[in-house]
């Protein structure tokens, strides 16, 4: 279920089916033109794997709004902020909390996360062909969904 009006009515009349929740982690700064193109690619890549990700697991996970944050601030303080949200989600009954992201910063800090990260390596927009791109996020989907399922099973 994605975060729009008829799939979250949907939701609140099958919350008890619905254990496990997505969060995008999406880098933004303006402030670095440099990694303007870079960023905006690798957020169109990962709204592209989380919306096939819903789908292929549809029924059993809901894809909460983006998370953006600050690429120049320090993630232990976002784990603050961030934590926050977890906090609020975790008064609806999901057992299963987890944080998408192409930002490898968050595999030094993700012990402070109240969630699982996966992290994705992210595809740069130089190095690939748009005609590339759709399998390479079916593959990653094929392997995260196998992944999401074993904790499912636990």
């Amino acid at each position: 279920m994605k975060w729009v009006k008829q799939d979250l009515q949907q939701y609140i009349q099958a919350k008890e089916y619905v254990d496990t929740i997505i969060v995008p982690l999406i880098p933004f700064q303006l402030s670095n033109d440099a990694s303007l193109e870079k960023n905006a690619f690798q957020r169109e890549v990962l709204s592209l794997f989380t919306r096939d990700l819903e789908k292929e697991l549809s029924g059993r996970i809901l894809l909460s709004p983006d998370y953006h944050y600050l690429a120049s601030v320090d993630k232990e303080t976002e784990i603050n902020r961030m934590n926050a949200w977890i906090d609020d989600i975790q008064s609806q009954p999901f057992q299963h909390i987890f944080f998408v992201s192409s930002d490898s910063g968050w595999k030094k800090v993700e012990q402070g996360l109240k969630g699982t990260l996966i992290w994705l390596p992210a595809a740069t927009a130089d190095s690939m062909q748009p005609t590339e791109i759709q399998p390479i996020i079916r593959n990653q989907v094929q392997q995260v969904s196998e992944l999401i399922r074993t904790y499912w099973k636990g």
